[in-house]
């Protein structure tokens, strides 16, 4: 059986060393009493229920999975999850980041995420249930109508009621602009939809009282392709005028998808048969609105990759040190015993500080990025809330390909630490694997994510949030350009900082060119900058290490993050020489090869 320890010194070090969250909600009024001891209490809780709650229950429930009765169109979850959810409610976990207008404890979006990153550690499948309920929160909150606020937000901050977005439909996934699903108008007000959606996680279960579905649908004069899709709410249950629950839907579960991993979570193929919903937002303006969500959620992909990183490089960790094969090549270390400890074998070593390096590196982009969240909606000044919103906005595409792409890579070298055992169940380690693959593929596949970056908010804008970013690494070479002690982990960024530019522009002109340039260049592309972003944090993480140290501190962590430092900078960073180049090789290569996909 596998195990679990919350990473809370880590996070503890990020929040209060490295970003000093403290000082930046100063500044936010919302947000100004939020100390130290306030942070670390809730996380310490946080990783209690993680580790104690849903831990347990992840691998029986991947083996016993989710059941659909066909008759009713309920869903029946894993063993333990619907009581597991009941606690997490109670404990108020749903309301930690919400609104305190409607019942939330209006902690930082920062807490939320370190919560979120410790129950994907835990159990990625049931953390989905009440995850996605967090970006219909979200979406509601920036375009619901105040009745729709009022009837909903709060049965969603207590968790009483959770979300789903019900966009892809067997005929179409990422190009919503097929989708088919109608909405006709009602006399008072409301839709009757129709249609059919599929791959809805969490899309129907008997863990809430009531589930809200936000359905992206056609009206009847919309015009064709994404610039004619409308955003609509449509409960399981209707709610009436007193908020009691009412008659139930016709928007049914009608096939559970059977799925590579998550198995605890309830992907729902979804038959909308003159479902009553309301609109949300502006008529056809449903993608904007949605957007909202769908931002939200691949954050939250990018969460969950990070939380299986972490968990799996825990495990291979704790198995290297206790699995004997071999001798070290340089001699006997573990001299006591037949063999030595396969962790003083250097290829060992490699995978686990693979894994090790990008946790701790999509720890800090992730943290960072909720930060600038916080900034986004909380910071009176509105020039800095413009400049959160553009960084997180840059950085999102990375969180979500970047983390996920690297927690695909690490979780594979840490089921290869295990050997045969890796790929036996009751490691866990082969679950990892499977859950986190889905990660690279929902809510716009790394490559959609890499056009996203690359295509959208780089070329797009001319560079403008980029440079933004490139400021922030400027800014670093410049303050320890010149500290020694500083140059292995400054002169990399500052380099490929310079290099980053001059690529850019390249990839821009030839996209002039010709459109499909910038399709070959993109997925390589995104992991450059991603490293150049993992590349500043280490640099950044290396820097409060070292003045610690430089403060007398004999607290190994530090010692153990410069090592882990060294190691990304050596090992892994590297990989940009690689990829500029073969982005370089362009698109002839993969577009002139008729007669080889013949």
């Amino acid at each position: 059986m596998p195990s679990y320890t919350p990473p809370l010194r880590d996070m503890q070090f990020l929040l209060h060393e490295v970003l000093r969250v403290g000082d930046e909600y100063k500044a936010m009024p919302r947000h100004a009493e939020v100390d130290a001891d306030t942070i670390n209490a809730v996380l310490e809780e946080a990783g209690k229920f993680a580790a104690e709650v849903t831990f347990p229950l992840n691998i029986g429930g991947d083996t016993e999975g989710c059941t659909l009765d066909q008759a009713t169109h309920e869903v029946a979850t894993p063993k333990g999850f619907k009581e597991a959810y009941a606690q997490f409610v109670e404990g108020g976990w749903p309301a930690l980041s919400c609104d305190p207008a409607y019942g939330g404890q209006g902690l930082p979006y920062v807490v939320n995420q370190c919560l979120y990153e410790m129950l994907n550690s835990a159990n990625q499948a049931w953390t989905m249930y009440p995850g996605l309920s967090h970006g219909a929160y979200e979406a509601l909150a920036a375009h619901g109508t105040e009745e729709q606020k009022k009837t909903y937000l709060p049965k969603l901050t207590s968790g009483e009621w959770t979300g789903t977005m019900c966009l892809t439909e067997p005929h179409c996934g990422t190009d919503l602009g097929l989708l088919r699903t109608k909405a006709e108008p009602l006399p008072d007000g409301t839709y009757k939809l129709t249609g059919n959606k599929i791959f809805i996680s969490a899309g129907e279960h008997g863990m809430a009282e009531n589930i809200l579905h936000l359905v992206l649908a056609r009206l009847p004069d919309a015009p064709k392709g994404s610039k004619g899709i409308s955003l609509f709410l449509v409960p399981k249950f209707h709610v009436n005028a007193d908020g009691t629950l009412g008659a139930r839907n016709p928007i049914f579960c009608t096939g559970l998808e059977h799925k590579m991993g998550i198995h605890g979570n309830a992907t729902a193929q979804i038959a909308i048969d003159g479902a009553i919903g309301t609109l949300v937002g502006a008529p056809n303006k449903g993608l904007a609105a949605m957007f909202v969500m769908m931002n939200a959620a691949r954050l939250g992909v990018g969460n969950q990759s990070l939380g299986l990183t972490e968990v799996a490089y825990q495990n291979a960790l704790a198995y290297a040190k206790d699995r004997i094969q071999m001798r070290s090549l340089s001699g006997p270390k573990a001299k006591d015993k037949d063999a030595d400890p396969i962790i003083v074998h250097p290829d060992v070593r490699k995978m686990l500080l693979t894994a090790k390096a990008y946790a701790e590196g999509g720890r800090a982009l992730q943290i960072y990025c909720t930060l600038l969240l916080d900034k986004a909606h909380h910071h009176p000044d509105e020039k800095v809330r413009k400049n959160a919103d553009e960084l997180v906005a840059l950085l999102t595409p990375i969180v979500k390909a970047f983390i996920t792409d690297n927690g695909h890579t690490a979780t594979n070298a840490c089921m290869q630490v295990f050997g045969g055992h890796g790929f036996i169940k009751e490691w866990g380690m082969e679950q990892f694997v499977r859950d986190n693959r889905i990660n690279m593929i929902y809510e716009g596949t790394n490559t959609v994510q890499s056009l996203d970056l690359l295509g959208r908010k780089v070329l797009g804008d001319q560079g403008a949030a980029l440079r933004k970013f490139g400021k922030l690494v400027g800014a670093l070479v410049e303050e320890e350009g010149v500290n020694e002690k500083m140059a292995e982990f400054i002169n990399p960024i500052a380099v490929l900082g310079e290099q980053l530019t001059k690529f850019t522009t390249e990839i821009g002109f030839k996209g002039l060119q010709n459109p499909d340039e910038v399709g070959a260049a993109a997925v390589d592309y995104l992991r450059v900058a991603g490293h150049l972003v993992f590349g500043y944090f280490f640099a950044r993480m290396a820097q409060a290490a070292l003045r610690a140290i430089a403060d007398g501190s004999t607290d190994p962590f530090y010692t153990a993050k410069l090592q882990t430092a060294r190691f990304y900078f050596a090992k892994l960073f590297p990989e940009t020489a690689t990829l500029m180049r073969t982005a370089r090789a362009g698109s002839r290569v993969l577009m002139d090869t008729d007669a080889a996909l013949a």
